[in-house]
């Protein structure tokens, strides 16, 4: 079983320990959250963590002597620094003391998720500063949300809405959603995928992409042409198979492939995700999304 990399989360404001740690769950760290520098120094003591997420501005003990007190302590300890705007040198000052690395807010939990796994990798003696594969920036499959190909479109919209509102976005932190369904099979494999440009495209009426008269070329619809006609398009579509309207299975691609291939790849046939596999089955997701974050993390 994959070892939980354990994260302790130290911040003043309450909601966003909360909000923050239990993301952090369901992505599969082992979260604890602590108040204030004193109140984390104290968790340390008993309890050691691989990670510590820590906020630089808190009353009474500020980040920046916390981060001393913890390189005292538990020198092993890798501490990522979050910094709110205008702060940015005092951040950058905190390398300099033995932090790992910093975030400035408001950051992007999946960026924050990277950051985290980083530094659990730096923290051991295995570590290796070289370029990650597909299988290291990857959106396990288990946290990709899935629909059969039978169920209703209207299902399907309802399943992209609940990943919305299950994400937190706020000046602290930012959740992306997946903006897509994985369509799996009877056996579980992964068969097509439905994403909003899908629906897009099938909330159109078929004539609009039929062949015209050549005539037709110069024609331009008129307004009363397009009134009503999104809200007739939708209600019509709301019922139709999954099946009916998602497109074919993502390509896919070994978890050890290089990530200029995979960027090369995406690039050359214009797709937005890759399936991601291993031994032939597939184990994860890549979206344009995490190849940004990675080019993001290079450059800065």
């Amino acid at each position: 079983m994959e070892q939980r990399i354990k994260v302790l989360m130290v911040d003043d404001e309450a909601q966003f320990r909360a909000t923050t740690s239990r993301i952090l769950n369901k992505k599969g760290f082992a979260t604890t959250i602590a108040g204030s520098g004193e109140e984390a120094i104290g968790i340390l003591e008993e309890h050691p963590q691989d990670v510590i997420i820590l906020d630089i501005k808190m009353p009474g003990m500020d980040g920046h002597e916390a981060l001393s007190e913890i390189r005292r302590i538990r020198p092993e300890t890798q501490v990522i620094m979050l910094t709110g705007h205008g702060a940015g040198d005092s951040a950058k000052a905190s390398l300099g003391k033995g932090a790992f690395d910093y975030l400035s807010k408001p950051c992007d939990i999946d960026l924050l998720a990277l950051k985290i796994k980083e530094a659990f990798k730096a923290s051991h003696k295995d570590f290796k500063k070289e370029e990650k594969n597909a299988g290291n920036i990857m959106i396990h499959i288990e946290d990709y949300t899935t629909i059969r190909p039978e169920q209703t479109v209207r299902e399907a919209i309802q399943a992209l809405m609940r990943s919305f509102e299950g994400l937190i976005s706020s000046s602290r932190v930012m959740e992306t959603g997946h903006r897509s369904l994985l369509v799996r099979g009877p056996g579980q494999d992964v068969i097509g995928i439905i994403s909003i440009l899908d629906l897009l495209e099938a909330v159109r009426p078929g004539y609009l992409s039929a062949a015209k008269p050549s005539m037709a070329d110069s024609i331009q619809y008129s307004r009363m042409f397009w009134t009503g006609l999104f809200s007739s398009q939708v209600k019509a579509l709301a019922d139709k198979s999954v099946a009916e309207v998602m497109s074919d299975t993502p390509p896919c691609m070994d978890e050890d492939t290089n990530l200029m291939e995979l960027a090369d790849f995406m690039y050359t046939h214009q797709v937005r995700r890759v399936l991601i596999t291993r031994a032939d089955r597939v184990v994860g997701v890549v979206r344009e999304q995490e190849l940004f974050f990675e080019m993001a993390h290079i450059i800065f």
